[in-house]
Order: structure tokens, then sequence, then C-alpha cells
């Protein structure tokens, strides 16, 4: 299999080895390509994942693609692909606006993905699961963590959830949590946005984004913030026999009557599943459950812009 990786960051370089991981399994050769914007030397371990770098585009035509460079850079990178893949993982957000066409870009629902890792999160499999059988009156849904603390090893001021040019901004940079309301509920009729940078950290991106969505049946909240001090990732569902609680951090779900349910596993199996499941599509074994559509349509609500 030829792929393609634009972009090998930290991002990309977990999809790198998990490709490698899976594609191991399953008995494939992969043939890798890093498409570079430095000729700064990769970690020894990343480049014996990497058949070739280049710095510039040829007319190799890959069987895989991968977009992980920076969110703004995305709509020219899949520009200048056109053509030359037969298949996309396009890192979440799929663009930092909603604005891009999609069809001119030679993307449909069967050629592209687009990477939603919390669906393939146990803890959120098992709350999809339980939530088949109720009924929610109202759901609450946060995310809350400290910038700073996420690679303790930068500075966080560089990095570019801090800096709004390069698309950064707890309001897509977090598109995980109204990816997975979408995914639960549906869109809803309306929601409602403010957002605004309120903390101390050092940043010019938003580092607050709160949502009120309605449905016919419920109302759903989402808070995200990059300045609480303790990380917080929880689903609550308020229902008539109670509350269920799924904590991603901890990797549990609490039912209603207080049991509850561990589902607590490595932070990197959801991003394994999740590779599993992109070869899956590929080879027509399994339905593309992110397609550029749909990822486009949530960032249009993330954004504001739709209900």
């Amino acid at each position: 299999m030829k792929v393609l990786f634009v972009g090998i960051g930290s991002i990309g370089t977990r999809h790198l080895r998990n490709l490698h991981t899976v594609a191991a399994e399953r008995g494939i050769e992969l043939d890798v390509t890093a498409l570079r914007s430095s000729p700064r030397a990769l970690p020894e371990d990343v480049a014996a994942l990497i058949n070739n770098q280049i710095m510039q585009l040829d007319d190799t035509v890959y069987d895989l693609a991968f977009i992980t460079n920076p969110t703004t850079l995305h709509y020219n990178a899949l520009k200048d692909l056109k053509g030359k893949s037969k298949f996309f993982f396009i890192e979440k957000p799929i663009f930092e606006d909603s604005i891009y066409n999609i069809d001119e870009l030679g993307l449909t629902d069967e050629n592209a993905y687009v990477a939603c890792p919390m669906r393939y999160c146990g803890a959120y499999m098992k709350l999809k699961e339980i939530l088949k059988d109720e009924k929610p009156f109202s759901v609450r849904i946060i995310c809350s963590s400290y910038l700073p603390g996420w690679r303790p090893t930068q500075d966080y001021r560089k990095n570019y959830s801090a800096i709004k040019a390069l698309g950064g901004g707890v309001t897509i940079d977090l598109i995980h949590e109204l990816d997975y309301m979408t995914d639960l509920f549906g869109f809803p009729v309306e929601s409602y946005n403010f957002k605004g940078t309120y903390s101390n950290l050092e940043i010019d991106s938003d580092d607050l984004s709160i949502y009120i969505a309605r449905y016919q049946d419920k109302l759903c909240e989402v808070h995200l913030d990059y300045f609480g001090r303790e990380y917080r990732r929880t689903c609550e569902v308020f229902v008539a026999d109670g509350t269920i609680e799924a904590e991603f951090g901890q990797g549990s779900v609490k039912l209603a009557d207080g049991t509850v349910i561990n589902c607590n596993e490595e932070a990197n199996m959801r991003f394994v599943r999740e590779m599993r499941n992109v070869l899956d599509i590929m080879a027509g074994k399994a339905e593309n459950i992110n397609t550029p559509t749909k990822a486009n349509k949530v960032l249009a609500l993330t954004l504001g812009k739709e209900a």
C-alpha cells in the first residue's frame, strides 16, 4: 500500500505508528512517503517507519493520504492532492471554516474520512449502547483541561491551539464534543454559542466556548475550556430513572442506579480502532461514519453557523 503523510508532527506520528501496527496485523506491506515542509531531521524511530521523504509532490498516485498538517493548511493540501490519492484520512477538524466547496476538491463520501477518535473510545461506545434504550430529557457535556499541560515540554504559547491565525481555539480544537453530540442525538433544531478569551493564558484564540443546543425533546449544554486545572471530560445524560454519566478520562460509565461499568483502556486504543475501521472502509467492509459532508456540517454547527 502506497501511503502519503502530509504533516508528520505529533498527530501524524501517532497515525503513522498505528498504521504500521494495523498493517502488520493484516499482512499489508507499506510504502510510506512523508511530504515535508522542513528539511530538519526526524527522530530516528519515526524516520525508520518512512520509506521516502520529499519536499514537493510528483505524479505518484497513492492508495491513502493522511492530511495531518495544521488545520489552516488542509484545504491547499487537498487541492494539491486532487486526483493523486485514492483515499484520504483527514485529521479533525476538516477545515478551519465551513466555507470551502468539498466537491471542488474531489472529496466524496466514498473516498475520504475525517478523524473522530472519541467515537472509538471504550466508554463512549458503552454510553452509546446504553442510550439506545433511553429517552434523555437533558444532556450536559464538559471538556475542561489546562492548555499548558497538554505538552509540558513545549511552550504552549507557540502551539497552534494558542494561535487563532493557525486555526487554534477551544471551539474547533475540541470539536470532538459537538461531533459525538450529533452522533448520539443527531443535529439540533437550533443552537447558540458564546465564546471568547477570558482566562489569564497568553493566547489570542478563544479559551472558552459554551453552547446550548435545542432538540425537539431535550436540551444539551456543552462547555469547552483551555483553563481547567483538573482534566474533566464527561457526558451527563438525565433520564427518567436518574443520571447516566460517562467519565471519559477515567474510562467509566455510571448508570442511573449507581452501577459503574469500567471501560478503562490504554489511551491509544481508540486510535488503533479508528485505524482498523479506516482500512475496513477502504476495503468496502465498513460504513464511513464521518464523511467530509458530515464533518463539514459539524464544523458549521461548531462555529455557530448552522443548527
